[in-house]
């Protein structure tokens, strides 16, 4: 049996590093020969959950191609997002959360896409469908994730469904879902070691609007102000990235996980869509965002119906 590859997009983050090591999990234990790969390097929160409940880090594939002939994608849709030579295999699947866009395959597959807040809400529910008991480990890796992009139940992607398979998740992997995710999140927060570069990078996904191509790069923190005193750093590396990929906007997104708020950097020659989008004024290409946590549904659909004005 040829081997499938599992992977979520570029850059990636907690959900997309954890689904896909789950959905490998669940795919192997139904007779399939699967592997969970990953598209970039992770940060310090997925590493903290991956440390934690004792899973390996997915080997990191730079051409999926040259491995495999079919792929299920986790986590995303978008072309952009996913591996640079998605086109030259066949997409069997894909499990997601997220609108979709730039898209379509030459063969029928299984598509499941659902209004959650989490990929691992998803899985968790095809766990009981194909009746295989989730096992402590993974059910921690799922819990980590809906944790993640939720910021701990706070995001408005949160629905009652990632809710309750938290709670669920957390009584099997033998946690408490609050202290262990605060601590996690804390984690993935401490940017210290991390270069400019790094930092609009950790979290940074492709959108096309329109005619316009836009970047949304995402960190959580406890303080703004530790990441924004390097602004003109911050703002040369972008500046640098958005002549690179002839970008329009590239929105640098700061939120602090315990005001859920956040404070926005915008550059190039789109970022008035910022002020229109959120009726805010930039000062020195800097705008806080009250109440904005949630890339998926406060930030790329606000920004969207600004620009297709």
């Amino acid at each position: 049996m040829e081997k499938v590859l599992i992977f979520g997009h570029k850059n990636p983050d907690t959900d997309t590093i954890t689904s896909a090591l789950v959905y490998a999990d669940l795919k192997s234990k139904l007779g399939q020969n699967v592997e969970a790969i990953r598209l970039g390097e992770i940060n310090g929160e997925t590493q903290y959950a991956l440390d934690y409940f004792n899973a390996e880090l997915p080997r990191l594939v730079e051409h999926v191609s040259a491995e495999a002939n079919a792929v299920i994608l986790v986590d995303h849709n978008e072309r952009q997002q996913s591996a640079n030579d998605i086109e030259k295999v066949r997409v069997l699947e894909v499990i997601d959360h997220h609108r979709i866009a730039n898209f379509e395959t030459s063969d029928p597959l299984y598509y499941r896409a659902e209004p959650v807040g989490c990929t691992a809400t998803i899985l968790n529910k095809m766990y009981k469908e194909n009746g295989v008991q989730v096992e402590k480990n993974i059910a921690g890796l799922m819990l980590s994730a809906i944790i993640s992009d939720s910021l701990l139940f706070k995001s408005p992607t949160c629905t009652e469904e990632d809710v309750a398979a938290a709670r669920e998740l957390a009584e099997i992997a033998g946690v408490d879902a609050e202290k262990y995710g605060l601590e996690m999140l804390k984690a993935g927060a401490d940017l210290s070691d991390k270069s400019v570069e790094e930092l609009i990078s950790l979290d940074a996904k492709e959108f096309n609007i329109g005619e316009s191509k836009i970047e949304v790069a995402q960190v959580n923190t406890v303080d703004a102000s530790d990441v924004m005193k390097h602004q003109e750093e911050l703002e040369s590396a972008i500046t640098k990235v958005i002549a690179d990929k002839g970008l329009d906007l590239f929105m640098f997104v700061v939120t602090d996980i315990l005001t859920n708020d956040s404070t926005a950097l915008a550059l190039g020659k789109s970022s008035q869509s910022v002020e229109e989008a959120y009726n805010v004024k930039l000062e020195n290409n800097i705008a806080v965002l009250k109440g904005v946590v949630s890339r998926k549904k406060q930030i790329v659909p606000v920004l969207t119906e600004a620009m297709s004005k």
